[in-house]
């Protein structure tokens, strides 16, 4: 039994990518796309129809509802080939304004429903900011399923938990960038590995707290550097893995063994808190990777939403 098929005993493994036609040879689960990941996919010629089709379609409509038609499209191509869900992800843009990312969220689910996909096969993808978490809790209510993302601290896992969001995407590779960042030459790779890996342990500690107090949220460890950080989350709800890192663990016959138990996350000493807006604010500025790195991503992906945007008025 190769790795990846060893993981799948423990944790639901899903594709990290805008590239369907890679998913078959992995059979995961489900996929999860942001900006970033449709803007790389639209630029390959496999693709480009579907840019061209889907602006051809919808020209007079409004810029952003041509992106977001984009993006379902994407997400209906998707489903084709996976059994359960694909995140789809509402404009960085409006990371901070809580009642345009829920109409943002219900347009994306009309578009979905639109083509015959029901809503509990897809997830809307939300930053985890205050304003992201709370539009989150409101979709919720709805019956909207959302991933937040862009998530780096505990107290952002603790104020999802709260609103009682579908599933957290915790960024492990970006948080073991910035430490080693931070260390300079003082990083000790071997140290800082499995484990040990800052990103990993944030993981661990977000699931262990869900798993302690029975928080139905799911966990989803994703932005993975290597294979290292997956084995030392096997047993996580779920990790969303990149094709490279999917190729990888196919490839390799090494044991696997299962890293997070329940049973030891029940029986742990944790103690339970809570965050209002003022007290989430305080935690998330006191955490200065979390901070820049939230305000990193947003930026990111905004930037790549705007190429996108021009790709389109350029079609």
């Amino acid at each position: 039994m190769n790795q990846l098929d060893a993981l799948k005993q423990y944790t639901t493994v899903v594709a990290d990518t805008g590239d369907f036609r890679q998913l078959a040879q992995y059979h995961p689960k489900d996929a999860t796309t942001n900006p970033s990941l449709i803007l790389k996919a639209v630029q390959k010629a496999d693709y480009a129809h579907l840019l061209a089709e889907t602006v051809g379609r919808h020209r007079r409509e409004p810029l952003d509802e041509i992106v977001d038609r984009l993006l379902v499209r994407f997400g209906t191509e998707i489903l084709q080939h996976i059994p359960g869900r694909v995140s789809t992800e509402i404009d960085a843009r409006l990371s901070f304004d809580t009642a345009a990312t829920v109409a943002r969220g219900e347009r994306l689910i009309a578009l979905y429903r639109a083509e015959g996909i029901p809503a509990e096969r897809v997830l809307i993808k939300v930053a985890s900011t205050w304003e992201g978490i709370q539009a989150a809790a409101q979709l919720q209510r709805q019956g909207i399923q959302c991933n937040l993302t862009l998530l780096f601290s505990f107290c952002q896992a603790v104020a999802c938990g709260q609103a009682k969001v579908k599933l957290i995407s915790p960024f492990v590779g970006r948080i073991y960038d910035w430490y080693k960042k931070s260390a300079g030459s003082a990083w000790d790779e071997a140290g800082s590995a499995g484990a040990n890996d800052p990103g990993v342990q944030s993981v661990r500690q977000i699931w262990s707290y869900y798993k302690h107090f029975g928080i139905a949220t799911e966990v989803m460890g994703a932005s993975f550097r290597n294979v290292g950080q997956i084995l030392a989350l096997a047993g996580c709800d779920l990790l969303t893995i990149s094709p490279e890192l999917l190729a990888q663990l196919a490839g390799s016959n090494e044991p696997l063994r299962r890293a997070l138990d329940p049973a030891q996350a029940r029986a742990a000493d944790i103690e339970r808190v809570q965050y209002d807006e003022k007290s989430f604010r305080w935690a998330l500025n006191e955490d200065a990777m979390a901070t820049e790195k939230l305000a990193e991503g947003i930026r990111t992906f905004a930037v790549d939403a705007a190429k996108l945007e021009q790709l389109i008025l350029a079609a």
